[in-house]
């Protein structure tokens, strides 16, 4: 089973591995500066012990000689761990005084500058010190000392330095790495915070969480956003909601009547008024068929399905003739002069052609629906921008309502169309999911223009 990622996990691992890593670093560190002070103090000793042997040094008829009690030597040589070793020789090389042959320092000291080495005497490593110093008063040649010992001191004072060290160290990494662990649960506290609210969120209400400014620096953008989806949520659901209900009560009327004149036609004898209640049945149906196929177009122009479209590139105004071809009828029936400004071809534009063509059959019915009767009609096709206008001399929009007039199932009270208030809706949406702006003005006196913007990116000439 695959483990899921666990930031909690991840924050400690980021942290403890380092942490490891530094206490490795300090143990070896640790070492080494047992190792050096080590070397320095029995190096010093070392140092001490040859100066002592100069001081010695006698001047004989035949040379030099070193005028040392044999318990004095004793002394000198005895140490209960290592084995010291000492050699005294003359400027010829020939040995005045010594228990051991020492090997000389690879680049020979000069006079008055200690040299320390390591070396092997009889398999066994050693630490050595090579002193030249003058003769003694009389002798003008110099006499060159070394000292040595084996390196058993060195070695226990090593190890008993980390055997201090090391368990500190090790205790201090533990209280570290404690210490992390707390920081983190705590630290993560504010996250599981909101994991335990958003666990317990009622999804009916759709409230924001809340304490935002209570939360850490680095939550609080999550718990900003989750509230902006959770804002985003309640708009849609409260649009669904007055959708449904207004859609409820646009088909309730069609479906009452039609019942009712239903209920007539079946009831009367007389074929004069049998076919004046069908002639009503027929207006219901046709005004439900009328708000249903609008109610779909909503539904298909919404951003929900927009990377369903088939978008490519257009010919506007053959798009838009083609339409007004299809209203020439309804504006004959209310005597309506039904015209079109704008090139033969183009501006071309990248679009769905289906509704595009439902866009300006949207725009139009509208303008002939609510224009006055005996009034005109014009569409126009613009380039650079592509755009779309249609005008009428119809009683025109209040300003205040220009905005409202594009929420779904929103009529304005001065209207005395027979409209379901979705046309201009369809047409935003429309617009929207192109990348195009729609704007209402006035045009005339009292007419009403609406515009569809196009946006420079989507359209091509």
């Amino acid at each position: 089973m695959r483990t899921r990622p666990s930031l909690r996990r991840r924050l400690l691992a980021r942290l403890w591995i380092p942490l490891a890593g530094l206490f490795l670093g300090a143990a070896l560190l640790s070492f080494a500066v047992a190792l050096h002070f080590g070397d320095r103090v029995h190096d010093r000793w070392l140092l001490d012990s040859a100066m002592t042997l100069s001081t010695q040094l006698r001047a004989t008829p035949g040379g030099v000689a070193l005028d040392v009690p044999r318990a004095a030597i004793e002394m000198f040589e005895w140490d209960s761990i290592d084995r010291i070793y000492d050699e005294v020789t003359g400027a010829s090389g020939a040995r005045l005084f010594g228990n051991a042959q020492i090997p000389a320092a690879r680049d020979r000291a000069a006079v008055g500058h200690p040299r320390y080495y390591d070396a092997t005497i009889g398999g066994v490593g050693v630490r050595a010190v090579e002193v030249v110093v003058p003769g003694p008063e009389g002798v003008s040649a110099p006499v060159t000392i070394r000292v040595a010992e084996t390196r058993g001191k060195r070695h226990a004072l090593i190890g008993e330095v980390m055997s201090l060290l090391v368990p500190l160290q090790a205790a201090i990494l533990c209280a570290a790495a404690a210490i992390i662990w707390f920081a983190v649960r705590s630290g993560l506290a504010g996250v599981d915070d909101v994991a335990s609210r958003l666990s317990r969120y009622d999804p009916v209400h759709l409230a924001p969480l809340p304490d935002v400014d209570a939360a850490p620096s680095e939550i609080r953008p999550l718990v900003v956003a989750i509230n902006a989806l959770i804002q985003r949520l309640a708009d849609a659901r409260g649009a669904q909601q007055r959708f449904v209900a207004n859609a409820a009560h646009q088909l309730r009327t069609p479906l009452a009547a039609l019942q009712v004149q239903t209920e007539r036609a079946l009831r009367e004898t007389d074929p004069e008024h049998h076919a004046e209640a069908l002639a009503h049945v027929l207006k219901a149906v046709t005004r439900m068929r009328r708000v249903t196929q609008q109610m779909l177009a909503l539904t298909r122009s919404d951003a929900t399905v927009a990377d369903t479209l088939s978008m490519q590139p257009i010919d506007l105004g053959e798009v838009v003739r083609d339409e007004l071809q299809c209203w020439a009828d309804a504006a004959v029936a209310r005597d309506i002069d039904l015209g079109y400004e704008g090139a033969e071809s183009g501006p071309m534009t990248h679009g769905e052609p289906r509704l595009l063509r439902e866009l300006v059959g949207n725009l139009v019915d509208n303008a002939i629906r609510y224009g006055n009767e005996g009034g005109e009609v014009t569409v126009s096709v613009g380039a650079n921008p592509a755009r779309i206008a249609v005008c009428d001399n119809g009683p025109g929009i209040d300003p205040a309502e220009r905005t409202r007039v594009l929420d779904p199932f929103y009529r304005s009270p001065a209207s005395t169309g027979d409209g379901c208030g979705l046309g201009l809706t369809i047409a935003h949406e429309i617009a929207a999911r192109h990348g195009a702006r729609l704007t209402i003005g006035g045009h005339g006196a009292r007419g009403t223009r609406i515009d569809v913007v196009f946006a420079d990116a989507a359209s091509a000439s």
